[in-house]
């Protein structure tokens, strides 16, 4: 329950949150719209439910969250226009762990509900939107409660350490790092891919049964190709060791610590649902954005740095402040160490995400 009460992202919307600092996030559930649209008019063909339910798995807080609403609804409506049905009420759930920011998103509403009434107008259906706290690796609704599941940027979020059960171990062979990076033995990935492969299957199994019957899902998950890049999460543990050497965290601390954080590949994804079996995937592309993707072009090396260490320190702060303290954790995200690390990774041209979006329907 720990690690549930301690995930999330910055709070507020302040210059440090996560709704000020999640360009790159929004700029990929753009590019993964046209999948989700054809989700929908999918879906439409063979469904026209009079209440549409849908739950938007790992929301988070901030305009993105509320994005996913906008644009299901826009679908929606301009699907029902094209086949001259009634639009549908509608019922979001948004989901997330128990520490997210849902009283931020919440506050939004009101200027949410007043633009969707100037864009719609009154013919359109009710829009209802309730906060469904918890964990979406395991049940979240009713059975065959929901019409369509939706996650962004969430999914590569593991349910707990994946070296919790071999700690002891794990300090020797991983010692000095918090995640996978180029020098960890195989025993280390293969626990980090073994702990992907069990929460996936988790989840797929939780939301077969809470589908309706030709219910869907679209994923957009952040990923990796075959070749070792590295990672953000990568910069972050080699920023960390070099406080360790500086004298400035305690070993103890850092050999107890991994991020639960594991981005697969396309074939990784593709393998857990054939194994797990209770969807068929329509389709799964790859959708490739760089880290400082929000940025006008041209800025240099320098203020894409800082731009990507305000970006890293909107998700990590709450979790490493946990476990270090969040004097140290400060001096992490302004620290000479990770704005160097950040240029050599632009310089060597290794800064950009390979996600990967899947369209899915109960088989």
């Amino acid at each position: 329950m720990e690690s549930k009460l301690l995930l999330h992202m910055n709070s507020g919307k302040g210059e440090r949150s996560y709704a000020n600092n999640s360009m790159l996030q929004r700029k990929l559930m753009i590019k993964g719209k046209h999948i989700l649209e054809e989700t929908i008019t999918r879906f439409y063909s063979n469904y026209s439910p009079s209440c549409m339910k849908v739950a938007d798995l790992g929301c988070s807080v901030g305009p993105n969250t509320l994005l996913v609403i906008s644009n299901i609804i826009d679908i929606v409506d301009t699907t029902c226009t094209r086949l001259n049905q009634e639009p549908p009420t509608f019922q979001f759930y948004l989901n997330d762990l128990f520490g997210n920011d849902f009283n931020t998103t919440f506050k939004s509403l009101p200027d949410f509900y007043k633009r969707l009434d100037e864009d719609k107008g009154h013919k359109f259906g009710s829009c209802f939107i309730n906060a469904t706290p918890g964990s979406f690796h395991g049940r979240l609704f009713p059975n065959n409660s929901i019409n369509l599941f939706h996650s962004a940027n969430s999914l590569h979020w593991l349910s707990q350490d994946p070296l919790l059960e071999f700690t002891k171990e794990a300090e020797s062979f991983n010692k000095g790092h918090c995640h996978i990076v180029s020098t960890s033995p195989p025993a280390v990935y293969q626990a980090y891919l073994k702990q992907f492969q069990q929460d996936f299957k988790f989840f797929l199994k939780s939301r077969s049964e809470e589908l309706v019957p030709g219910g869907a899902m679209v994923l957009l998950f952040l990923g990796k190709n075959k070749t070792h890049r590295r990672t953000g999460w990568e910069i972050i543990s080699l920023v960390l060791n070099d406080m360790l050497l500086e004298g400035l965290i305690e070993e103890e601390k850092l050999d107890s610590f991994n991020i639960p954080v594991y981005e697969p590949t396309v074939e990784e994804i593709r393998h857990v649902i054939q194994e797990e079996g209770s969807f068929f995937l329509q389709q799964l592309e790859i959708l490739i954005l760089p880290w400082d993707e929000g940025l006008n072009e041209g800025v240099d090396a320098n203020i894409k740095a800082q731009f990507m260490a305000k970006v890293a320190r909107a998700i990590m702060e709450p979790l490493l402040s946990a476990k270090f303290g969040r004097e140290v954790i400060i001096e992490v995200f302004i620290s000479c160490s990770l704005i160097g690390k950040l240029k050599t990774a632009i310089k060597l041209g290794v800064t950009s995400s390979s996600s990967a979006a899947a369209d899915l329907f109960e088989n």
